[in-house]
């Protein structure tokens, strides 16, 4: 376990590592955009009245106070690691006062809501057709599946996601197309639950019909060379029956490899769906970040970079602390 522990201490100093450069990135790019909040939050509130050079001033010193512009360049960024570490990031701009942390946390659980699901979803269905194809290879209907994933795979998910929404937003309007739920509805009841499922199907489609196809070629190919194998050859001259060999001899030894992709899936899971979220109005952190860009609000967008580059890092990190304790070396040692 000595050697485990080492490795733990170089995983943990890398996680500390990725997370200050990710947000001190992060921060300079804010900070270099040629957008300054103060004098933009300024122009909206004297656009429709006048107001003496004195209250403006007034109003500019404590909005450079607000949003931590006190100062020289140091210590703004001293204040904001300050800040960083009660996860304080000020108001934002774009809905002002409201804090940058409480829009993160109402847009947070619907973005891993879709995401975890729609990832499970791809996963589950991909590796259990690709393992019928890799088996029954000359099967016409897995063949067509097999080039139906082949072709869906390299296409963006948001090319996907328009698609969906013309075919059935307009041409058969059976879905809805933009929200999370529907609005004046008792947030405690069924109806609230089927009303989430209901405005998360597109959405979550779009995303699981890329990433099937991903996981449907994986899988083909692993039990694909695993059908060849004499353990396999010998079941099936025994007469064993074959759904058996598929589920317990092929399929469970192909799922290892899958399994370990699946978790580096979920650890990376906030790298996807920005622009699917936006495309269906979706109340994600995707259509956040996409309209505080489009605001002009750094403190919002500084905000979900960093608690992004937190949660994948700290995603990754848990599963690179399990899963070497399922080595049995590991264990023993």
């Amino acid at each position: 376990m000595r050697t485990y522990a080492l490795y733990l201490v170089r995983r943990f100093a890398q996680f500390i590592l990725v997370v200050f450069i990710g947000i001190n990135i992060a921060y300079l790019i804010t900070h270099l955009t040629p957008v300054d909040p103060v004098e933009q939050a300024i122009s909206s509130v004297t656009m429709f009245g006048q107001s003496s050079p004195e209250m403006v001033e007034v109003m500019r010193k404590t909005l450079r106070e607000l949003y931590g512009l006190e100062g020289s360049a140091w210590e703004q960024y001293v204040s904001f690691w300050r800040r960083m570490a009660t996860g304080d990031f000020g108001p934002s701009l774009s809905a002002f006062p409201t804090p940058v942390s409480t829009l993160i946390w109402q847009a947070l659980p619907w973005t891993l809501g879709l995401l975890v699901s729609s990832t499970l979803i791809a996963w589950i269905v991909g590796n259990f057709l690709g393992g019928l194809a890799g088996y029954y290879r000359k099967n016409s209907l897995l063949k067509a599946l097999g080039i139906l994933a082949m072709s869906l795979q390299p296409i963006p998910y948001y090319i996907v996601a328009f698609i969906l929404l013309v075919v059935f937003g307009f041409l058969w309007p059976v879905l809805p197309i933009s929200g999370g739920a529907e609005m004046n509805i008792d947030r405690q009841g069924f109806a609230f639950a089927a009303s989430i499922v209901k405005h998360s199907i597109l959405p979550a489609l779009s995303l699981v019909l890329v990433g099937l196809g991903a996981w449907f070629i994986g899988m083909r190919s692993l039990v694909s060379n695993i059908v060849t194998e004499d353990y396999v050859t010998y079941a099936e001259l025994g007469g064993v029956d074959r759904r058996r060999i598929l589920f317990s001899y092929v399929m469970r030894n192909a799922l290892s490899p899958q399994l370990t992709g699946l978790a580096l899936s979920l650890g990376a899971i906030f790298n996807g769906a920005i622009i699917t979220e936006f495309v269906f109005g979706y109340p994600g952190m995707g259509t956040l970040l996409v309209r505080a860009v489009n605001a002009g609000d750094y403190s919002l967008v500084l905000g979900i970079t960093s608690v992004s580059i937190i949660a994948v890092a700290s995603a990754i990190l848990v599963i690179d602390i399990i899963y070497p304790l399922l080595d049995p070396r590991v264990a023993r040692s």
